[in-house]
């Protein structure tokens, strides 16, 4: 077993059924320990278990994390630029114009058919498992797990304070405080439609901001957020009167740039096997650059 799972049983889990250990002790998902038991990924000493197998001093756990895994999704060489990796998960700097997975209108050309041949080529047997989003026209980094525990301990963890998503955005006019929080619900207007509107019947949505520079008619921020809803960013600095630059579908003057000015540049993260904060950060890209300096020279 390559990629495995190791604990060693002490005095305090002595007499505990192992289902209860894994999922009590572990904090691991009844939906994973299910899967692995099923399909025999779980040892103890060395032998498959069934899950109502009573713990005893010193025994060993091991849970193998490789399973095959297929996904409907084609190949494709990309050009990836790989911040982070290891053999549990990969971030990757996700430039403006690429769709994260496919749809219907976008079969190919997406980051997860970019990853899935990078996945085949270096002779893993990995499905994509996003852990965040960006929409097509945000730059940035994106968290992929690469084994089902990964995916799930992430998940698990996203909402604690150690995982942070940080973001970049040049808007529109100047804000009236340095430092705010926007709360305010987001509501999808149905039907195909891709607008999200503030609306009471949305779902609560927070985002942290800071003022980093100011720039006479515009200003940069600096973003985190509390929750993570599609176009939250985009939806509450709108609300609040002033759009990303370039973002037209929420009010944004696109003159300059011609996409939303937005970049996640900042993620941290518990690692999921381990624990240990994994931090990362990134210079923002040239486009969001030029579109700094010309608002610099125009005003």
């Amino acid at each position: 077993m390559d990629n495995k799972l190791e604990y060693c049983i002490k005095d305090e889990a002595i007499g505990t059924k192992i289902r209860e250990y894994l999922k009590n002790k572990l904090n691991i998902s009844s939906r994973f320990i299910k899967k692995a038991a099923i399909e025999r990924r779980i040892f103890v000493n060395g032998f498959p278990v069934k899950m109502n197998y009573i713990l005893r001093n010193e025994d060993k756990i091991q849970i193998d994390l490789h399973r095959e895994e297929s996904q409907d999704i084609v190949p494709q060489k990309m050009d990836l630029s790989i911040i982070y990796e290891d053999e549990d998960v990969v971030v990757v700097n996700k430039p403006p114009g690429i769709v994260v997975h496919p749809t219907k209108r976008y079969q190919e050309g997406t980051l997860a058919n970019g990853l899935l041949y990078y996945f085949k080529e270096k002779g893993e047997d990995c499905i994509v498992r996003l852990v965040n989003r960006l929409d097509m026209d945000t730059s940035g980094l994106i968290l992929i797990a690469k084994n089902q525990f990964a995916h799930m301990a992430l998940a698990r963890d996203m909402k604690l304070e150690s995982f942070k998503k940080g973001y970049i955005a040049v808007v529109m006019g100047s804000l009236e405080k340095n430092t705010g929080i926007i709360d305010l619900p987001i509501y999808r207007t149905g039907g195909d439609s891709i607008n999200r509107v503030i609306d009471e019947r949305g779902q609560s949505s927070v985002t942290h901001y800071e003022v980093v520079e100011s720039l006479n008619a515009g200003d940069i921020l600096k973003l985190e957020l509390e929750t993570g809803r599609t176009h939250q960013i985009r939806v509450h600095l709108s609300s609040i009167g002033h759009p990303i630059f370039g973002d037209t579908l929420y009010g944004g003057d696109n003159d300059i740039i011609t996409r939303q000015a937005l970049h996640a540049y900042k993620l941290s993260f518990p690692h999921p096997k381990t624990g240990k904060l994994v931090e990362l950060e990134i210079d923002i890209p040239k486009d969001i650059k030029d579109l700094i300096l010309e608002l610099k020279k125009k005003y």
